[in-house]
């Protein structure tokens, strides 16, 4: 990426009276995330923590808020944006009204496998062409973490695009999501995630959309049943830093940052994949039933969503095409 220094940046920092130059002592790096201190987010930012401690320990000191202690995604985007908080994970669909560049990845059925999106996700081209107005946006994405695929899951069974109809779902913001929604012919609840639990609890919604893990740490299954593979999206996990802060620090720093993000995504691929399967298995012992699906039925039903949105979303046509190419060449392999 070309994260050169902008003037306008470094007279923002300077305004913030950043403490990174001179000696002095350690400097706080607050790391903020709405996940359970389980889920392999948070595991991962433990080896970023320890990476960048182990490298700049006499400089920065990592402190790392799980579980919203830090504030909604909402709250904090705004605190790393003004420099407050210096880095974040947070869902690829929270970022898009600050860039809507991000919406490529709230697109249904962008990708036809997981192969297919773990492979675009760790292109730095992507996180290159997402990051190119970092300065306006006020964040810096350095890697993204994986987060398998979302599908429905409800207080009774969806086994095809009718059964949505009519249905209140909570679904992340964003306004990709929404019309996803919209050709579903289902309602939708831009709810915080936090908040999904009680939703459900006073049924306010019938269910909502994610992976499995949700089932499990946010105790949803407790109320939702059935759990459809339909395969909607894959949106990823980001982790951003402030963009007031990198601009701020020596570039030996920026690169301890960007290697420590790298070995947090290589640990959070690693972990996915055993989370996933552990979460199923509690689920089933909540009784979550998990139901196989004609994913065409419902692929079909969104497929003019991709039209409409390169029609009035034409920023996005880059990056949609380089997620496109990749389904393609994984076709040829096949």
């Amino acid at each position: 990426m070309n994260f050169s220094r902008y003037l306008t940046v470094s007279v923002l920092a300077a305004a913030l009276c950043l403490p990174f130059s001179g000696a002095q002592a350690k400097t706080v790096i607050e790391v903020a995330h709405t996940q359970m201190e389980t889920h392999p987010d948070h595991i991962a930012l433990l080896a970023f923590k320890d990476y960048v401690e182990r490298h700049a320990g006499d400089i920065y000191e990592v402190q790392i808020f799980p579980n919203k202690k830090a504030g909604s995604n909402e709250q904090v985007i705004d605190l790393l944006r003004a420099g407050s908080v210096q880095f974040m994970v947070i869902s690829s669909a929270n970022l898009e009204p600050y860039n809507r560049k991000y919406s490529v990845f709230s697109i249904p059925y962008l990708f036809s496998s997981e192969d297919e999106y773990e492979k675009f996700i760790t292109d730095p081209k992507v996180l290159e062409e997402l990051g190119t107005k970092n300065e306006e946006d006020g964040f810096t994405p350095l890697v993204a973490f994986t987060a398998g695929s979302r599908s429905f899951y409800a207080k009774s069974p969806i086994s095809t695009p009718d059964d949505l109809k009519g249905k209140t779902f909570r679904i992340q913001s964003g306004r990709t999501n929404k019309d996803m929604m919209e050709f579903f012919n289902a309602n939708e609840m831009t709810i915080s995630f936090g908040e999904v639990y009680s939703a459900l609890k006073k049924g306010l919604i019938d269910g909502a959309e994610n992976n499995e893990l949700a089932l499990v740490e946010q105790k949803h299954g407790e109320f939702c049943k059935y759990y459809s593979y339909d395969h909607h999206q894959m949106i990823p996990d980001l982790l951003v830093g402030s963009t007031i802060f990198l601009y701020s620090i020596p570039e030996k720093d920026f690169e301890i940052f960007r290697q420590a993000a790298l070995e947090a995504q290589e640990v959070e691929f690693a972990m996915w994949g055993n989370s996933i399967k552990k979460a199923k298995k509690s689920a089933q012992q909540l009784g979550v039933e998990f139901l196989e699906v004609n994913v065409d039925d419902f692929r079909k039903k969104v497929a003019p969503i991709h039209e409409y949105l390169l029609k009035t979303r034409p920023e996005i046509k880059s990056l949609y095409d380089k997620a496109r190419a990749i389904g393609a060449q994984e076709t040829e392999k096949k």
